[in-house]
């Protein structure tokens, strides 16, 4: 597999910049998830990597060797993006092996058709080898989209919100066999994703985009404990980060103009008195939704509380996050 450096990459579309001067490293190996909003720059790196889309300037790198102006396949990158495209007048079979039928690969047929059985098997479609690719339902046929990148042994995947097509518990399997794939082959997979859940199960590193730039990356363990603004701590947690004004518990740091609390950083029972002004339940916790000095807090509880609507009750924050004016974090 090959580490994929991006020095400096600009692309815009007519008056719209989409990547501007973006920097940033893929490590060999690695399973790198980008988020952002829409527009954040997220698939236009993805497609510029893959060699889709020209840089307005700046250079790409897979192991240190420029790949401006190479084709897709020059640069033996593997794709699979939210809008599957299949062959639809060839079988499910063929669609699969039709990456490994290349000249230049050279394949033997025994070989082919061992791992397009052995993909057919984990991606649970292979009593549908023999089907068109116009008879299958969108999710199966995103299925056989993902298949026809993992039968290759690629410099790297590429993978646009793979899943979002498919059903909750097919997409928690893929979660899991993805993450599994890339770690046995040792792969490296750029990654996009809106969905945090994916970010935080099988990314070994969280890219975060902000206007076509890297503002931050990391594990996703250490852009959820440490954000180096309210922009990044807002793209990983659930509930969403509470951003609340930094004086509402008392004292707060100098120059501080915002509080960030997760769920964790809120302590009941003492502190500041606090209205609950509504409950969900979801089985293995409960969200309190909770009004302070006419702000709105959520946080989670036990899922067995007795807690009703229309309650009072006091918390505090306990090591919460302080960011400046404009957003950045500051440190007390």
């Amino acid at each position: 597999m090959a580490e994929i450096t991006l020095e400096n990459i600009s692309h815009s579309f007519g008056n719209v910049q989409a990547l501007n001067g973006l920097n940033m490293t893929v490590p060999d190996g690695s399973f790198v998830v980008l988020l952002g909003p829409t527009g954040a720059g997220k698939t236009t790196t993805l497609r510029t990597v893959a060699g889709l889309e020209s840089p307005d300037s700046g250079t790409i790198y897979f192991d240190r060797e420029p790949m401006n102006g190479l084709t897709p396949a020059q640069r033996n990158v593997a794709m699979v993006f939210q809008q599957f495209s299949l062959y639809p007048h060839l079988s499910v079979r063929d669609n699969l092996a039709f990456p490994l039928k290349s000249p230049l690969l050279k394949t033997p047929p025994d070989v082919i058709e061992k791992k397009v059985n052995e993909v057919a098997g984990l991606l649970q479609i292979e009593h549908k080898l023999n089907n068109r690719a116009t008879a299958l339902s969108g999710g199966e046929m995103q299925r056989v989209s993902i298949g026809r990148a993992l039968v290759r042994n690629p410099s790297v995947y590429l993978m646009d919100e793979p899943l979002s097509s498919l059903d909750a518990k097919l997409r928690t399997d893929l979660r899991i066999e993805l993450k599994s794939i890339q770690s046995e082959r040792g792969a490296t997979l750029l990654y996009v994703t809106h969905d945090q859940i994916e970010a935080m199960t099988m990314a070994t590193h969280v890219g975060v985009l902000d206007e076509g730039k890297l503002v931050q990356i990391g594990s996703p363990r250490e852009i959820y404990e440490n954000p180096v603004s309210i922009y990044t701590a807002s793209r990983l947690g659930q509930p969403r980060i509470n951003i609340v004004p930094a004086d509402i518990f008392g004292n707060a740091p100098q120059n501080a103009t915002w509080m960030g609390l997760r769920p964790e950083h809120i302590v009941q029972g003492e502190g500041t008195e606090c209205t609950v002004s509504g409950i969900q339940r979801l089985g293995d916790q409960t969200r309190l939704h909770l009004k302070i000095h006419d702000h709105d807090i959520v946080t989670v509880t036990d899922a067995h509380t007795a807690l009703n609507t229309g309650e009072t009750i006091l918390i505090n924050a306990d090591n919460p996050y302080f960011f400046d004016k404009s957003g950045d974090r500051i440190h007390p």
